[in-house]
């Protein structure tokens, strides 16, 4: 399997809506790699690294979010190979 990094950001209704918890757990459960941390413009952005079809998975999802979030739109840029990442973080959020 081909390895992958993806940054993604995603816009709308995305904080205050456990939306970074659950793409922890989502990250978690399919072997992803990375952070996910909210920005101060009310978007969340997060970096994924692993097995190409696992992250495009949680990618797929992450365009969906938790229930009570609303996803206006999400970008993604691939990124060079991570390999220094040993689980999924929460990070704090980003400075303005």
């Amino acid at each position: 399997m081909s390895k992958v990094c993806l940054r993604v950001v995603v816009s709308g209704r995305v904080q205050g809506v456990w939306f970074r918890r659950f793409t922890q757990q989502k990250a978690e459960a399919h072997g992803v790699l990375g952070w996910v941390r909210n920005l101060a413009d009310g978007r969340v952005e997060a970096l994924l690294c692993g097995d190409e079809i696992n992250v495009r998975h949680v990618e797929a999802w992450m365009s969906q979010g938790p229930e009570l979030a609303n996803v206006a739109e999400l970008l993604s840029e691939e990124q060079p190979w991570q390999a220094d990442y040993a689980d999924f973080q929460v990070l704090e959020d980003a400075e303005a």
